[in-house]
This record gives C-alpha cells, structure tokens and sequence, in this order.
C-alpha cells in the first residue's frame, strides 16, 4: 500500500475545511430532502450536530456564538427558515429510532 504524501500543517488545514465546506455544500444544497432525523438515524450525526461542533470550535477560539447563531453561519438562514423550506415531520417508527440514536450519539448535549 503506498505511503500518502507529506502535508503540512497549513495545507492539511486547508485540504480539511475545503472537505467540510463540500461536506455542508452537498448537505444544505445538494441534498436538502435528506432529513436531519434520518441522517441522525443512519449515522449518528445531522446538520445540527455539524452548526453545533462548529459553534464549539468558535468557542475553543474564544468567539462566543449562540446555538442559533452557530445554527444561522451554517445553515446560511435561520433555522425556522430552513425548516419551513425542507423539514417534514416524522413517523412514530422514524422518530423512536431517533430517539434511541440521539440518547447513543449525543446524550445530554442538544443537537
């Protein structure tokens, strides 16, 4: 198996928020039908998990940003827009998956 080139610090940087710019890109305007409660349900992380982990990393950096400000930068609306545009609502079967996955993947905190 060959050996992946040598990157430094700076570019490893870049090549990561250039992957996580895509990653929100295909979410958000690729792929808006996907529900964040079955993206939650398949693999344990959704759109508000990505606006969530972002607003910590502001926070390691000392920028205090909201959970609704986190959630505007990266929906690029606010949340209750987003929602009107593309959320619908669950089924009873869809919904107790979530349940359980939300209790495995995120615990106390809030997605």
């Amino acid at each position: 198996m060959p050996n992946p080139p040598e990157i430094d610090d700076t570019t490893r940087t870049e090549i990561e928020a250039a992957a996580f710019r895509r990653l929100r890109q295909h979410l958000l305007e690729d792929r808006p039908d996907a529900q964040n409660i079955d993206l939650m349900n398949l693999a344990g992380f959704c759109r508000n998990c990505l606006s969530r982990w972002y607003g910590e990393a502001a926070s390691e950096r000392g920028i205090d940003l909201s959970k609704e400000e986190a959630r505007e930068i990266f929906y690029g609306m606010p949340m209750s827009e987003w929602k009107a545009r593309h959320q619908r609502d669950a089924d009873a079967e869809t919904q107790a998956a979530f349940e359980k996955s939300f209790a495995e993947n995120v615990g106390p905190k809030e997605s």
